[in-house]
């Protein structure tokens, strides 16, 4: 009988995310099996129990995905799926954790189109702040931007202090050279954006971080980036439809720009779809998270 495509899905959370089931599924893998409330320390026993029970033909048609919404434990995941393997038997593995990977990639690369076509800049030229730094989308968004060269700032609405440990636990693991910040009110966001020239905005969704009063005083500001698609968005002005169109309460920049959240979906969701096919469509292991899917992301905009 021909074997069937198999991807064994690891998630540390009560329940695995049905956007991911979906996806996957879409991809072209005829069986998912979802495991939750996965331990750490589990991932070695789960991992070699994949792996055995195929023959090497077989393993090319198995894959492992890590959700969850800790992206520091994901990648801890996929490093213990790695360990656990014996050559010949391997199989791809991709930590996606609450899709913050590839939602994270699509948003920077989206940007950093708009940045090149409308301003002739690169990431490594820019000031970027990352507004809802603290969460998994803000944090993996974060971490991009800085290995790619932008000078970033990861803003928490609530504690200076919750944002700074966040940039000092990534810099450390992934050699990057995060900032913290806190601004909790229109006066404190003003002075912030003065002098950004990149804006990301990964806040909650349905919730107004930037308002037009705000705005107004990001006299250097290129590029804006929001991926909240439930009114009122994030930043006012910005429409979820928005691929480099002006934008209008931006008065004093000098030809800003936004990128909405329904444009960046579109790529997010073509980005997981073809990592996920990459598994599937491989003839050697892949080990698959952020970086892959920045690379990636810059291929598809």
């Amino acid at each position: 009988m021909e074997k069937r495509s198999i991807l064994h899905m690891l998630d540390p959370m009560p329940n695995n995310s049905p956007f991911d089931i979906n996806m996957a599924m879409d991809a072209g893998f005829d069986v998912l099996m979802p495991y939750s409330n996965v331990k750490l320390d589990s991932v070695n026993r789960l991992t070699q129990d994949v792996i055995f029970s195929r023959s090497p033909a077989g393993v090319k048609l198995t894959g492992i995905f890590i959700g969850g919404r800790d992206l520091g434990l994901a990648i801890d995941m996929l490093d213990a799926c790695q360990q656990a393997m014996v050559p010949p038997f391997e199989v791809s593995v991709f930590a996606d954790p609450s899709g913050a990977f590839t939602t994270a990639a699509a948003l920077v690369a989206c940007v950093e189109k708009e940045l090149i076509a409308k301003h002739g800049k690169a990431l490594n030229e820019c000031k970027a702040l990352v507004f809802g730094g603290t969460g998994p989308v803000g944090i993996a968004t974060g971490v991009i931007a800085s290995l790619a060269g932008a000078e970033t700032v990861i803003v928490d609405h609530l504690s200076s202090e919750a944002a700074e440990d966040v940039a000092k636990a990534y810099n450390r693991r992934f050699t990057c050279t995060l900032k913290g910040a806190c601004a909790s009110s229109d006066d404190e966001k003003a002075k912030l954006v003065a002098d950004a020239d990149i804006i990301f905005c990964v806040a909650k969704a349905g919730v107004q971080v930037l308002s037009a009063f705000v705005l107004k005083e990001a006299k250097q500001l290129k590029v804006a980036g929001d991926v909240n698609a439930v009114p009122p968005m994030g930043i006012e002005g910005i429409k979820r439809n928005d691929l480099g169109a002006p934008l209008i309460n931006a008065i004093n920049s000098s030809g800003a720009v936004g990128v909405g959240a329904l444009a960046v979906g579109n790529v997010k969701y073509q980005l997981q779809h073809e990592m996920l096919k990459l598994m599937l469509e491989t003839d050697k292991p892949l080990y698959l998270d952020f970086r892959e899917a920045f690379k990636k992301a810059r291929d598809l905009v």
